[in-house]
């Protein structure tokens, strides 16, 4: 979703007159996007803007901006005299639905008036704004903002307001625009795309997603994040319909204790995403899993943790995103003792993260042997001689560069595996 809202923000600045620069040492404008969902992302945000000290040092003319869900959130502290790190560096504060005001905040700031722009909005979706984007193979593109669900620990509908969505013609457009660019993968962006609806045109999600998959079929379609209550059966027919949507479901779970899933507001129970899991699979057999686990929520207790482990096991999980829970103000959970020690989280984050890793070396050398179609998008990371890419089940491959360049489609054998990547050689192009 950052990487999105940046674009879109390069694009507002740019039909401003600005450019980006290459180097901070050469900017007359620092604009950080940044992001609330957990507490490490905030803290890892104030360590960077105290970094930025030494640009005002040389250069105090230099606007530095704090954009995005931290700027929502913590709107009142940004420019606050007595939080003196914080307000020694930052001239500017806009929030995810204000960036139309960016350039007029900056031109002020130039002149040593501090800004701040954070109202949320019920109609903002940036849906006449084309995002600036380099050239590549994959591209990000926000098709809703906001939620509209509020789970008691979450504090997106506070940051990032509302559910409101786009028309599905401008993205369909878009998509097209990338096509004729060269892009070969597209990923739908929304807190919850499952609630994405049209309202000019009455459509869905799974009819944005049909419509985006027949664009241009050797583009690769993927979306995210998916909430386990909203999973229709239209959706699931679709993705498996559609040869280009990519058969990878990121289905948030958070608990396998039903009584942590109500304390959380998630509206489904672990037997309604057992049966909506066992539906996908039947469906889409070969489709790759994955989720997010929260550790430690509020009275979170051993009985709940092994819950957790046990739909784990059951389920089988090709990937999870695994935190310890950290409050976040406004939510509802906020105001409820954070009583599971330190400790405690962090042994049974542990645990997770030990089990997951098993599970995910089990589903990977299921594939030793098998021939997997891979879209090139680089060289790996740790040899120039190799290429990386991804399944359609958005597993990281690494093979031989052979004669191949990013974006190219190729059928590769995999012949090893580890928990979190799988290595082959390359049997033909695609």
């Amino acid at each position: 979703m950052n990487v999105a809202d940046s674009e879109v923000v390069q694009s507002v600045m740019n039909n401003n007159g600005f450019a980006m620069t290459q180097t901070m040492e050469n900017a007359d404008v620092i604009l950080v996007n940044t992001c609330s969902v957990r507490d490490n992302a905030e803290q890892r945000i104030i360590g960077r803007l105290g970094d930025f000290k030494h640009y005002k040092k040389q250069n105090p003319k230099v606007v530095i901006g704090v954009l995005g869900c931290m700027a929502e959130r913590l709107r009142s502290k940004m420019l606050d005299e007595n939080v003196q790190t914080i307000n020694s560096v930052v001239d500017i504060v806009v929030g995810p639905d204000e960036y139309r005001k960016l350039p007029q905040l900056v031109e002020e700031a130039f002149e040593g008036e501090k800004g701040i722009a954070v109202r949320l909005s019920r109609v903002e979706n940036y849906d006449d704004i084309i995002p600036f984007r380099a050239d590549g193979i994959s591209a990000w593109i926000s098709v809703m903002r906001g939620c509209d669900k509020f789970c008691t620990f979450c504090v997106v509908p506070f940051t990032r307001g509302r559910e409101r969505s786009r028309t599905v013609a401008s993205v369909v457009n878009e998509v097209r625009e990338l096509s004729e660019r060269g892009f070969k993968e597209v990923y739908l962006l929304g807190q919850n795309v499952n609630s994405f609806l049209d309202l000019e045109t009455e459509k869905d999600f799974a009819d944005l997603l049909s419509e985006v998959a027949n664009v241009d079929n050797t583009v690769r379609v993927r979306f995210t994040t998916s909430h386990p209550q909203d999973m229709s059966d239209k959706l699931i027919r679709t993705i498996a319909e559609n040869e280009n949507i990519c058969k990878f479901i990121h289905l948030p779970v958070q608990s396998g204790s039903d009584r942590i899933l109500e304390m959380m507001n998630r509206t489904y129970d672990s037997n309604h995403y057992f049966k909506l899991v066992e539906k996908i699979r039947k469906q889409i057999p070969h489709t790759s899993l994955s989720t997010d686990i929260i550790v430690g929520f509020p009275t979170e207790t051993e009985e709940d943790h092994l819950q957790t482990i046990a739909m784990m096991k059951e389920i089988g999980y090709d990937g999870a995103f695994m935190f310890n829970y950290s409050p976040r103000e406004n939510t509802k959970a906020y105001n409820w003792e954070d009583d599971v020690p330190y400790e405690t989280k962090t042994r049974r984050l542990n645990e997770i993260i030990a089990m997951q890793k098993e599970i995910s070396l089990q589903k990977n050398q299921q594939l030793i042997g098998t021939t997997e179609t891979i879209l090139v998008e680089g060289e790996s990371k740790k040899s120039s001689e190799e290429f990386s890419g991804r399944t359609d089940g958005n597993k990281t491959v690494i093979f031989p560069k052979a004669n191949l360049k990013a974006g190219d489609y190729v059928n590769v054998k995999i012949e090893r595996a580890n928990s979190a990547t799988l290595f082959g050689s390359v049997v033909s192009e695609s």
